[in-house]
């Protein structure tokens, strides 16, 4: 019996050690573990006429049009340092026009990873969202590019890169998370995605590639849970014997834990959550200075959300973000936007960031999510944006409340160094300092 018994082992490490050696991935990263990282999401979804991705005005403004009439951004970029920009109809303090840039462009991306690289932000989850899969066997799509340049600028400045699916755009039409799957095996057969040779950056949980799947469990959603294939796309990310092997982060609502407010009332969530390695609530639009001790809630919240994972299982990532405003983008729909307001959540000059970061590190977060690094549509960027944008009779932006247009990215940094114990957590917004 026990010959037997040794012979049952050995043939079990030799089935793992084979399906490892059959995997597509890198044997490891640099960065090996989320824990101690502040991340930020990346949409890299802006466009420009001339850009080459014939989208035109992409995500600048409706209809690829980009005017007062049809504008959808409420901050404008502070491009002062990109080598490539664009004009628009605006005009600045100076009567020229006005200039924004493209993330086809891959010196922006050169450019947005050098920044992450000198504030010390630690790395970015490229979004890549559902409509994307369905199309993954084209092989000139703007998106993998742009995934490659980033790739590419990750591994130049040393900066962590994860991959995040956002189901957005699945239907209740039958579609199910097959074309992930296939997504999946494309990237990382044709773009290297999790196998960047040498000291690759691509982000790893508990010594696996990550992959995030963003959107279960809202009830906004076209799809249900059940009957769109989570279970088998999760199980793939986990353990196919070669595209397999990956740790697995799940995008859900603020109020998972009890399944109420912005969540569907389904248990299934929680089986699922079960399922993977980290959970990362939403909670941009969830909480707001504007109400009082708001900074007691989120502290008592994240508390109770770590208990509960840990119970669960899995690791926990809270989110942060700088405010909230998307009045421009509203405009197209008349009845929300008789409900936003240019800055709706204010950043205050950055306290309310600082203080959501201070307060989830002190209740025990062990890694961070920041909404986002780029996104100036809905008002959460953390990258260079402008004190003095181009406001008309005709077209309003939100300004930076007089501070540094890389007041957000300083930030971003001293949070990372706080969260990592590397300085005590300071519950008084820094000053950055200038020689």
């Amino acid at each position: 019996m026990k010959q037997i018994s040794i012979l049952s082992i050995l043939l079990v490490m030799y089935s793992i050690s084979t399906i490892s050696a059959q995997r597509k991935h890198g044997e490891t990263s640099q960065y090996t573990t989320y824990k101690g990282l502040v991340m930020a999401g990346y949409q890299g979804w802006f466009r420009a006429p001339g850009d080459g991705s014939d989208r035109g005005w992409g995500h600048y403004g409706r209809g690829n049009k980009f005017d007062a009439d049809n504008v959808t951004i409420d901050f404008w970029p502070d491009v002062t340092e990109y080598e490539k920009t664009y004009p628009t109809s605006f005009n600045d303090a100076k009567g020229k026009a006005a200039r924004v840039f493209s993330s086809v462009d891959k010196s922006t991306i050169d450019l947005h990873f050098k920044w992450m690289k000198e504030y010390g932000v630690d790395g970015v989850f490229m979004q890549r969202f559902f409509n994307v899969t369905r199309n993954y066997d084209d092989p000139n799509k703007t998106e993998d590019k742009i995934l490659k340049n980033a790739l590419s600028a990750a591994k130049e400045n040393n900066r962590a890169i994860a991959l995040m699916y956002d189901l957005s755009g699945l239907k209740a039409n039958g579609e199910d998370c097959s074309s992930v799957i296939e997504d999946w095996k494309m990237l990382v057969d044709k773009l290297k995605l999790t196998s960047q040779g040498e000291n690759q950056t691509y982000l790893y949980h508990n010594g696996k590639p990550l992959v995030a799947i963003w959107g279960v469990g809202f009830p906004d959603r076209p799809y249900n849970i059940r009957n769109i294939g989570l279970n088998r796309l999760i199980d793939f990310l986990k353990n196919d014997p070669v595209y397999g092997g990956c740790s697995v982060m799940l995008g859900v609502p603020t109020y998972f834990r009890d399944l109420d407010k912005d969540c569907l009332p389904d248990p299934y969530l929680h089986q699922l959550i079960e399922t993977v390695d980290i959970v990362l609530p939403w909670m941009a639009q969830r909480f707001t200075p504007l109400v009082q001790k708001p900074f007691d809630h989120i502290r008592d919240h994240v508390i109770a959300d770590i208990k509960w994972t840990k119970k669960h299982g899995v690791d926990y990532v809270p989110l942060v973000c700088p405010g909230f405003s998307w009045r421009n983008l509203s405009l197209g729909e008349p009845d929300l936007a008789r409900y936003t307001a240019y800055g709706a959540i204010p950043r205050l000059g950055g306290r309310f960031y600082w203080d959501q970061m201070a307060t989830m590190i002190n209740a025990g977060a062990e890694m961070i999510y920041v909404a986002m690094f780029d996104e100036i549509d809905e008002g959460t960027a953390i990258m260079k944006v402008s004190d003095t944008p181009p406001n008309s009779d005709k077209a309003h932006f939100v300004d930076n409340d007089g501070m540094p247009s890389d007041h957000y990215l300083f930030l971003t940094g001293q949070g990372a160094k706080m969260l990592r114990k590397e300085i005590p957590v300071i519950l008084e917004m820094p000053v950055q300092s200038f020689k």
